[in-house]
């Protein structure tokens, strides 16, 4: 059994969204610094991001039972803004931890939901995606601390399926015309191959 990492949010949070989810039969995961503290390295990190798979229709019901958990949303008129944006914004009121819910929409986003490998965290068992999607969120939202991330993924996933992750992030690159998405993504794989051979 994994730990737990002391810089997660508090169970309370996990457990109960895990909750919520089961209770609606809503297929999800959990991402950002959640997954990467524990399929890569532990990194501080506040909030809670989830991608799930939800059809318009059960929106509001689901925003509606969140509440029997602790989720409350964080802005008005949720739903509208929910379809200007495709996110559900809440709070967990008893732990005081924001939560960020992407409905997923592409079909990537729908396989990484589809390919979710339930995790051991101290206690509780957590849907993560496969570290291979992690690194291609991670490629295409490009921040620095995403950049980081993607490093301490590599190292700590020795056997990743690279040729799903190169053949994902060529498509990303020409929809979001964005080159670099790929080429710094074989730089860091550059990287991480020198680094292992030194050893």
């Amino acid at each position: 059994m994994a730990k737990r990492p002391p810089t997660l949010p508090p169970e309370a949070t996990l457990g109960a969204l895990v909750q919520w989810l089961h209770s609606e039969d809503v297929p999800g995961i959990i991402i950002g610094g959640i997954a990467s503290s524990l399929l890569g390295r532990p990194r501080l990190t506040r909030d809670v991001d989830v991608l799930i798979l939800l059809e318009e229709r059960g929106w509001e019901r689901f925003l509606s039972v969140g509440v029997r958990f602790g989720f409350f949303p964080r802005v008005e008129d949720a739903l509208v803004f929910a379809h200007r944006s495709r996110v559900f914004l809440v709070h967990h009121k008893p732990s005081g931890v924001d939560i960020d819910i992407s409905l997923a929409a592409l079909p990537f986003e729908e396989e990484s939901v589809a390919q979710v490998r339930w995790t051991k965290a101290g206690k509780l068992s957590l849907p993560l995606p496969t570290p291979e999607n992690l690194i291609i969120m991670k490629a295409v939202a490009h921040r620095p601390q995403d950049m980081a991330d993607i490093k301490a993924l590599l190292d700590a996933n020795p056997k990743l399926n690279l040729r799903r992750i190169r053949r994902w992030l060529r498509e990303f690159s020409v929809a979001l015309d964005a080159p670099d998405i790929l080429r710094d993504l074989e730089r860091l794989l550059g990287r991480s191959r020198t680094k292992k051979g030194s050893k």
